[in-house]
């Protein structure tokens, strides 16, 4: 049994392989991709960035205003996870199988938490642009209906994921809609609210250098600034700030999560 077990992962992996390989050979022919050029290009490019993009004693003057770009960036991305955190939960109740009131509302909910989804924070951004034009306020737009959208499906699954038992156990004592939802349902899956709201702090992070070069504001701004006027070591610099204050809130959220899960 082990052996015909064994076999058949093998043969499932072979063909996972088989077929990943064959549309990466599809993929090259279509766009015309010169592998062997791809490939020897790597060594000048390590070169290039050994020699040029490294921060120097004259890009450390610029330290104070990349900080200040870093405080605006992150404020901003934890401002919108945390507003659209809010909404989401409301949407994600009213979705739920647990917690939904049914009929058409649990529909709409998770059909608007569908589109919001599937539409990319950058593509969010260039939409904003047309309205609210290159500053702080669209890039805090594109992350809230981006972050909206995730959390909401995160939500609604773990939400989902809490036992009706004990749902229907506070029906049973005549408890009110409230009630359940903020005596039962809640406390039992906030480790997992929490954790996903922390994971999208950290992902806005990121995203939110590239939302900056398309809106012309954060750290994001000042890495396009410097890269376009040639400036390498300032955008080494930039990238490397950058990089450990990522470093550091990462090991913060890990840390929150160990306590709460």
């Amino acid at each position: 049994m082990q052996d015909n077990f064994f076999a058949r992962k093998r043969l499932k992996t072979l063909l996972f392989c088989g077929l990943l390989l064959t549309l990466t050979l599809i993929a090259i022919l279509i766009t015309n991709y010169n592998v062997i050029k791809g490939f020897t290009s790597i060594p000048k490019a390590a070169e290039w960035a050994f020699n040029n993009f490294y921060p120097n004693e004259k890009s450390l003057k610029r330290l104070p205003v990349i900080i200040s770009a870093l405080s605006e960036t992150i404020l901003v991305s934890i401002a919108a996870t945390a507003v659209a955190a809010l909404f989401a939960l409301m949407f994600a109740i009213a979705g739920s199988h647990t917690t939904g009131v049914g009929g058409g509302l649990g529909l709409v909910s998770r059909s608007i938490a569908t589109v919001f989804r599937n539409i990319d924070v950058s593509a969010w951004s260039m939409i904003l642009l047309i309205s609210f034009g290159q500053n702080v306020l669209t890039g805090y737009f594109a992350l809230f209906f981006g972050t909206f959208g995730f959390l909401t499906r995160a939500f609604t699954e773990s939400i989902d994921e809490v036992s009706s038992s004990s749902v229907e156990a506070l029906r049973s004592t005549g408890a009110g809609y409230l009630s359940i939802i903020s005596q039962s349902v809640i406390p039992a899956c906030i480790p997992q609210l929490i954790s996903w709201i922390l994971f999208m702090m950290e992902t806005n992070i990121r995203q939110a250098t590239l939302i900056g070069i398309l809106t012309g504001t954060g750290i994001g701004f000042l890495f396009n600034l410097y890269y376009k006027s040639l400036n390498f070591s300032a955008a080494s610099l930039v990238v490397l700030v950058l990089v450990l204050a990522i470093f550091m809130i990462e090991t913060v959220s890990t840390y929150i999560r160990k306590v709460i899960m």
